[in-house]
């Protein structure tokens, strides 16, 4: 495993380890609980406004059928071999934050969105996440997948998403999570930079 990691240069150590491990574990664990999960757990406008206010956070840990599921969690792993490197325990705030700021999107500009379960919101923030630290370590690749990621989710917008994908999830693809959890990721770490700038100048 070590020879294989150092080989790829993956990103092994407990603490890039721990966040995508927790997400798939706690994602196949609510999937294997439905159809009990499906029923206290999901995005769900009407619970929400009622008062189910943790629906916010756990419905994007939710999945409509296996391929979704796999999907994501493969998304989460890529994401991880690409940037896991700046993965650590902090980062499940980031994640908060992330499931946080989708859900605030759909609810307040996507009304017509009642129901929502998946990963794909939060992924695209996460991605944003690590483009960002790829940019603070002056890899030009940083701003090429910022910049890929943008163009991705406007074109979902104007062109709307793929057939394919709908087929396989057996749901429609909430193209207003990609877009606000991009957005949620922005925020992010236009704060972050923020953040540093201002300690730079402290200093």
């Amino acid at each position: 495993m070590k020879n294989l990691s150092n080989m790829f240069n993956l990103p092994i150590k407990a603490k890039q380890l721990c966040l995508p491990v927790f997400i798939s574990l706690l994602a196949i664990l609510l999937w294997l609980l439905e159809p009990a999960s499906h029923e206290i757990f999901p995005y769900d406008r009407t619970a929400i406004i009622n008062g189910q206010w943790w629906r916010v956070i756990s419905g994007h840990f939710l999945h409509t059928n296996i391929m979704h599921l796999v999907l994501n969690i493969t998304g989460l792993i890529l994401l991880w071999a690409l940037h896991g490197h700046y993965y650590n325990y902090q980062t499940f705030g980031i994640i908060i934050l992330l499931c946080l700021g989708t859900s605030l999107g759909i609810f307040i500009f996507a009304n017509e969105l009642l129901w929502y379960v998946g990963l794909s919101g939060i992924l695209h923030g996460l991605f944003i996440f690590g483009a960002y630290w790829d940019i603070s370590k002056n890899m030009k690749t940083g701003w090429l997948l910022f910049i890929i990621v943008w163009l991705k989710v406007l074109h979902e917008q104007i062109v709307g998403p793929s057939d394919d994908i709908q087929k396989l999830i057996e749901a429609n693809v909430a193209i207003d999570a990609h877009l606000f959890g991009t957005i949620s990721g922005t925020i992010i770490v236009l704060a972050l930079y923020l953040r540093k700038s201002k300690t730079y100048r402290i200093k």
